[in-house]
């Protein structure tokens, strides 16, 4: 009888290993496992942007704020990283003078929007990257390009995420 009882537990597992659930969850790929062909963020760095464009990048930023009733910091570094320009705007959070001279520099350094940390960070689980200097995981830094090449970042702060991406978005468009 224990010979019995011991191969019905045997059949069990077998039975529980190859069953529909616990196979998908052991043989589910892993997302990172994947090797793209091309190199991801591959934009190269270009001539540094002026300062007559990154104020008027940061115009356009502020024109969409006082649009919207808003009060924020907008910051433009060049391709090194480095502050061209910046505006702080009257009642806006001082806190976020940093933050968006931070995401700026992030978005230039790493060659990506500082919301692809964010949804690194918050949807994909990604937490080991917040032990990398210089990451922001808060959307509204974006790189500017001009004729495939990065001359520089724009990155605002002082709203919600969404709010700061937002403006970004409007004066990266004044850069093609």
């Amino acid at each position: 009888m224990t010979n019995r009882k011991g191969l019905v537990a045997i059949c069990g597992v077998v039975l529980l290993i190859t069953s529909p659930v616990f196979a998908q969850q052991a043989t589910a790929p892993n997302p990172l496992d994947i090797v793209p062909d091309d190199m991801p963020f591959d934009v190269p760095y270009g001539t540094a942007i002026s300062l007559e464009r990154a104020e008027a990048a940061i115009q356009a930023s502020v024109a969409e704020v006082k649009r919207r009733g808003w009060k924020m910091n907008v910051a433009v570094v060049d391709s090194g990283g480095n502050l061209v320009a910046f505006q702080r705007m009257d009642g806006a959070l001082l806190a976020s003078i940093e933050i968006a001279e931070h995401k700026a520099r992030a978005a230039i350094r790493f060659r990506r929007e500082t919301k692809a940390f964010e949804s690194a960070i918050q949807v994909n689980n990604l937490s080991s990257l917040m032990t990398l200097d210089g990451i922001i995981a808060s959307r509204g830094g974006i790189p500017l390009v001009e004729q495939g090449r990065m001359i520089g970042a724009i990155a605002c702060s002082g709203g919600t995420g969404s709010q700061d991406e937002l403006v970004c978005k409007a004066g990266a468009a004044v850069i093609k």
